[in-house]
């Protein structure tokens, strides 16, 4: 048995996620994680809300309410949302947990005592209508490398370039709109990245199994223009980690704040320090520290792209900088981004299906399965209507559906709602389990790689096969003439169920279960012997005829979706 540490990219506080976030990493994570665990490994799944930083402030404002209590409210929303989509976190925690503070504050005094962090006097935009020093996300302007006239000060949103406010042309206050925006002097801390580019790119060259994605975009990073740059770490806001040397004061830091991606990341560990103090676990330590039993655990992460520098380099300089037995991550599986209907989702300009809004319409199983199958790993992936429609109704209502239905109305018919008995397996049933046990260990093989697509698409193949088998063995002919060859039939494509059941629960928990409920079985156990698991359901084993598993999408349904999600929220 293996043990799994497994964490997604921890979601923004400033509102509902949309259907980009959910497939960029928490939905495969989850993949990964049920799987691991059907596989019968020992597995911790931690995310957090990511609640510190402006756009928890500018949300906040725009909501009326206090940034504490409106982090409170949505943290509520998120995990609901969460839960709604079967997401199986061992905790869903928060940046802003006292366990984050303590263990920031704590990485602060390590990284000050090895020397990577420099005090630095710098000019920042301060605007003099709003009375303050204006953060890079308070901060708007014409980005100067593609002419988006939307990007943020410390990254564009259209172009992912990395900026600094004085970079945007035409820049003004997001708060109030000032453009009479100056510079003046404040003081920040800065990380020493560059200190460390030798040590994160021989750690980087030495993870040969990563995706191309994921170590294309880290050594650009690191080798772009003038390399690794060290990076502020501080910002001068009012709500956050405030900063602090362990549990000293800071001279000089009075009334500033850790900047917020030098906190979330951290949050990771704080998270499964949440997880034991909520009651639901035990040692954390032996997860996170490689001198407390972490140096057997395989850590992987689950990310949009627009994260990966920082979770290549930011957060590992963090760790490894602390000279402390911290785990590093094993492996980084990043994703591109996922469009809608020929443009972008965007949280900020209200823009696609949100996860509120795709729950409101159709039950989880229907959106995992588009987007685990459709997971934009090579390549940007888009999401249209037409092809959510025709993806639901062939796989799940066709393919799978279908087949649930037809296998368990018939043996009612014919035999009762009991397993029958009679008849032996011939060569089609040889060939049948042959295909089976090939395409099951490609299934798996795929699974462990994370190749979410390819896992999807092989188990499509899986369900094909059964189905393949009903149209050739025909049992509604055969039981005419030979009523026990019929009843080998349907026992075995009742087992079928069972099998399938079993090996769709990561990507469709909830038809899953209602599979095995049918079938008067909980258990679970992940085929082996392909012979041995469809011989589970005995003859005389009792089943009840389920509800249709997947209903069809119509023409008319996906018309009146299209128009009411035409690309901006309400």
């Amino acid at each position: 048995m293996a043990r799994h540490l497994i964490t997604s990219a921890i979601p923004y506080i400033n509102g509902i996620k949309h259907l980009g976030n959910l497939v960029g990493s928490q939905l495969p994570a989850d993949l990964f994680a049920r799987y691991c665990r059907a596989r019968g490994h020992e597995v911790l799944f931690l995310c957090a809300t990511d609640e510190h930083g402006t756009p928890a402030e500018l949300a906040a404002a725009k909501a009326g309410k206090p940034v504490a209590e409106y982090c409170a409210e949505m943290h509520g929303v998120q995990a609901r949302i969460a839960e709604g989509f079967r997401l199986s976190f061992d905790h869903f925690g928060r940046s802003s947990s006292p366990q984050n503070h303590r263990l920031t504050q704590h990485f602060a005094k390590r990284l000050h005592e090895e020397g990577l962090i420099r005090e630095v006097s710098e000019t920042q935009m301060y605007s003099p209508t709003d009375g303050r020093f204006l953060p890079d996300r308070y901060i708007e302007g014409t980005c100067p490398n593609c002419g988006f006239e939307s990007a943020r000060g410390d990254q564009c949103d259209n172009c992912t370039k990395q900026l600094d406010p004085v970079d945007l042309i035409n820049p003004r206050s997001v708060i109030s709109g000032a453009t009479d925006l100056e510079m003046r002097e404040t003081k920040h801390l800065y990380l020493c990245q560059s200190k460390m580019k030798d040590e994160l790119e021989a750690w980087i060259d030495s993870k040969t199994d990563w995706p191309i994605l994921t170590t294309s975009i880290a050594k650009k990073w690191l080798n772009d223009g003038d390399g690794l740059q060290d990076r502020g770490i501080t910002r001068d806001l009012d709500w956050g980690i405030p900063v602090r040397r362990g549990d000293e004061d800071w001279p000089g830091m009075e009334g500033k704040v850790f900047y917020v991606w030098f906190d979330a990341p951290i949050e990771y560990i704080a998270c499964a320090q949440e997880w034991v103090d909520a009651g639901k676990g035990a040692d954390w330590q032996r997860w996170w520290r490689t001198d407390k039993g972490a140096d057997d655990v395989r850590y992987t992460q689950f990310m949009g792209k627009d994260n990966v520098p920082f979770h290549t380099l930011s957060f590992p300089a963090t760790i490894l900088g602390s000279a402390e037995p911290w785990k590093l991550v094993d492996y980084i599986k990043s994703f591109n981004y996922l469009n809608y209907d020929g443009g972008q989702f965007s949280t900020s300009r209200g823009r696609g299906v949100f996860m509120d809004q795709a729950l409101e319409i159709l039950p989880a199983d229907y959106w995992r399965w588009w987007l685990l199958s459709h997971a934009p790993e090579s390549s940007d992936s888009e999401f249209t209507w037409e092809n959510f429609q025709a993806s639901v109704n062939k796989d799940l209502a066709d393919v799978l559906g279908n087949f649930v239905s037809r296998v368990t109305k018939f043996c009612r018919s014919k035999f009762g709602e009991a397993v029958p008995e009679g008849g032996a397996h011939g060569p089609a049933e040889e060939a049948l389990l042959a295909a089976l046990a090939t395409r099951i260990r490609a299934y798996e093989g795929h699974m462990e790689a994370m190749e979410v697509r390819k896992s999807a698409a092989e188990l499509r193949a899986i369900w094909v096969l059964g189905n393949e088998y009903l149209q050739e063995a025909a049992p509604w002919s055969t039981f005419k003439t030979d009523p026990e060859q019929a009843a080998m039939q349907v026992r075995l494509a009742l087992n079928l169920i069972r099998l399938y059941a079993v090996l769709s629960a990561p990507f469709i928990p909830d038809a899953a279960a209602s599979m095995l409920a049918a079938l008067r079985t909980p258990e679970r156990g992940w085929p082996g012997d392909v012979a041995t698991a469809l011989e589970a359901l005995k003859p005389g084993h009792g089943f009840d005829v389920p509800e249709v598993l997947f209903s069809k999408i119509t023409d008319e349904a996906r018309e009146d979706w299209q128009v009411r999600f035409a690309g901006v929220r309400g």
